[in-house]
């Protein structure tokens, strides 16, 4: 599979290397040229580096991995997104990273879809730390992705890309149940910032 990353910083590089991994072709790109070429380097053979528009151009599957701030600016330089898969990993955060800025009415991959009409919106990888991006799997198991989007087949591939480099992947419904996913999110960085847990930590699904 062809990946397009817009944005390479812990949580963008750390997917890029995973797939890069796993066989699959990725492109980095950043505001800083040096960055994206540097992080394509981390990624071996299967990595190289563009412009965010050559990215877009790229993927199959393109990772919007910018800080939510970041993301209308970021997607104003994406070019052509018809048909394209677009994986928000997003956190809509307060400056001081004590909450949420968006939700509950509605989301942060809500909002970028209202952005980005021609793209297939998938909200995924949110609830994750860099550290276990490079790393998913625990002695009980793998790490849960939580997948969702009104695109049946753009929800398929990315389910498939996240079992693919390690996770366990859950189809968390439509891309209004981000609102639901999104706070899992903040509640992951809590757990590991605020209430001194650290960011080796994962959420994953049980059942019986």
């Amino acid at each position: 599979m062809k990946i397009g990353f817009i944005g390479c910083g812990n949580m963008g590089g750390a997917l890029a290397k995973r797939c890069a991994s796993a066989g699959h072709q990725v492109m980095l790109s950043s505001r800083h040229k040096e960055k994206s070429e540097a992080c394509a380097k981390e990624c071996g053979e299967n990595g190289s580096a563009g412009t965010v528009a050559d990215a877009v151009e790229f993927g199959d599957v393109i990772f919007l991995a910018v800080p939510y701030s970041e993301v209308t600016a970021a997607l104003k330089s994406a070019g052509d997104l018809k048909g394209k898969t677009l994986v928000d990993i997003t956190n809509a955060l307060t400056p001081d990273f004590s909450g949420l800025s968006v939700g509950f009415s509605t989301s942060a991959a809500e909002e970028i879809a209202k952005l980005a009409p021609d793209g297939k919106v998938v909200k995924a990888f949110n609830t994750l730390f860099a550290q276990v991006v490079a790393n998913p799997q625990f002695k009980d198991g793998k790490a849960g992705v939580f997948v969702a989007s009104d695109d049946a087949d753009a929800k398929r591939k990315v389910m498939e890309l996240s079992s693919d480099i390690g996770f366990e992947a859950y189809d968390a419904g439509p891309l209004k149940n981000a609102r639901l996913i999104e706070p899992l999110g903040m509640l992951n960085i809590a757990l590991g910032y605020h209430l001194g847990m650290g960011t080796d930590i994962a959420f994953k699904l049980m059942k019986r």
